[in-house]
């Protein structure tokens, strides 16, 4: 069967389970894994990885993504979404008190995420515990917003630009934007348009035509990794998981930014290689995909 990555287009009201679903059936494989949920009310891209690539969705698990966001102001849902019964409410803020709010949210911040979400918490999932009637202990974590535009206004909704790291709730952010501003709000529509550089534009949209796009060095140098080619003595010992002999010296083991790197035989990805205490180890071998 090919390997490879698809550039999936989530439509609105179907959930990323869903979606996968169709892929494994057009496909006729169950070798088939999303690396990053969508909610059932979000579109967007969502990049689907087949057969042995499924072994690289670590590394695209951890991409930065950029969103377009609509948030409604006046009510909070108890999912911070369209779906959800509404809880509480709140006068609509102004234009300005939206505007001048925006800056507590960029940088690295701390984030509850949202009670209905896939986070386990002692053992189980909160949105299970939420649907039980038990409200979850949500713990504030790190993110980081490295952007975020207040793109329109026009009451109760307000569109907003954000680019952030990897386990970022959009939702928690509308919620959290809302009461700095006097207010309460839910998300209302989400479109993810990017993975790391990977673009919404260049996804399927149909289950005829899905394509497996072959992970290539361009994907990989799209993943932030670094890369380089094994010579013939190597490329045996490495598809054979055998002690890795050779690292270009611009992967110091001392450089802190470079903490992983793929190895290619041409244009076939062979491994991805990580460093572990002082060491490079292999993250995983791929003979060929």
């Amino acid at each position: 069967m090919k390997s490879g990555m698809i550039l999936l287009d989530k439509k609105k009201d179907i959930t990323s389970f869903d979606a996968l679903r169709d892929v494994k059936r057009a496909l006729g494989t169950g070798k088939v894994g999303h690396t990053g949920t969508l909610d059932k009310f979000a579109s967007g891209l969502l990049i689907v990885l087949v057969g042995r690539a499924l072994r690289l969705s670590k590394w695209f698990l951890h991409c930065d993504k950029k969103y377009i966001g609509r948030i409604c102001f006046g009510s909070q849902t108890e999912t911070l979404d369209p779906e959800g019964k509404v809880i509480e409410e709140a006068a609509l803020p102004s234009f300005e008190d939206v505007k001048k709010v925006l800056n507590q949210f960029t940088g690295e911040i701390l984030q509850a995420p949202p009670e209905y979400s896939a986070i386990h918490v002692n053992g189980q999932r909160a949105s299970d515990l939420a649907r039980n009637g038990i409200a979850p202990e949500m713990k504030k974590r790190p993110v980081t917003v490295y952007e975020l535009e207040l793109l329109s206004w026009q009451p109760p909704y307000a569109d907003i630009f954000v680019h952030c790291s990897s386990g970022t709730y959009i939702r928690s952010l509308a919620r959290d934007i809302a009461l700095a501003a006097g207010s309460r709000a839910y998300l209302n529509e989400l479109t993810r348009t990017h993975v790391a550089n990977f673009n919404l534009k260049d996804a399927d949209i149909n289950i005829q035509g899905y394509e497996i796009k072959p992970i290539t060095k361009e994907v990989i140098s799209n993943l932030g990794l670094p890369y380089f080619d094994a010579d013939e003595n190597e490329k045996e010992k490495i598809i054979h998981g055998k002690p890795i002999s050779f690292i270009p010296p611009s992967l110091s083991l001392d450089s802190s930014a470079v903490k992983s790197a793929a190895i290619f035989d041409g244009e076939n990805l062979i491994a991805v290689v990580e460093k572990e205490d002082g060491k490079w180890k292999y993250g995983c071998v791929l003979r060929e995909i």
